[in-house]
């Protein structure tokens, strides 16, 4: 294997294994509100509580590779850009399901969640700019995002 290819594969390891370290500390962190939100009025089309897990840790991964992806194809202003846009979206990540599950601050977290998403589409131009590939796999998840507002509205609106 050349030291080209072992340095890419460790750029792409440590790319993937930051968003999914962010997700799962959350996670440990708001493990006990499952059981709150698990006892709440919920919207419509509210999938099982299995599907969470599998879906954020898809949506990690690809968090990941869109990561890699731009900081081998650029070395400038707008790759430092785009990498500081996914490390802000990473850390508004991590607190809203600290917000909704773990303080039940449904309202703040709806609101936090629309700043979220403003942050992931001007991450996904930014990656656009550089990458269109590393730009696509941020699409599942802006669109995970606004069915999670849907899910943030819903519950709240229920549950006031």
């Amino acid at each position: 294997m050349s030291p080209n290819t072992k340095k890419r594969i460790k750029i792409y390891c440590i790319s993937i294994l930051i968003p999914l370290a962010v997700g799962g500390l959350s996670a440990l962190l708001t493990r006990n509100g499952m059981e709150k939100y698990a006892a709440l009025s919920r919207p419509p089309l509210s999938p099982p509580a299995i599907l969470f897990p599998i879906v954020w840790a898809v949506l990690y991964i690809l968090m990941g590779i869109s990561a890699a992806r731009i900081f081998e194809n650029s070395n400038g202003p707008e790759r430092k850009k785009a990498l500081w846009l996914y490390a802000v979206q990473l850390i508004f990540n991590f607190f809203w399901s600290i917000f909704f599950f773990g303080a039940g601050l449904r309202l703040l977290a709806l609101i936090w969640l629309f700043l979220l998403l403003l942050i992931v589409i001007l991450m996904y131009f930014a990656f656009d700019k550089i990458s269109h590939g590393a730009a696509y796999l941020q699409i599942p998840y802006v669109l995970w995002l606004c069915f999670a507002a849907y899910l943030n509205f819903g519950t709240w609106f229920l549950n006031r």
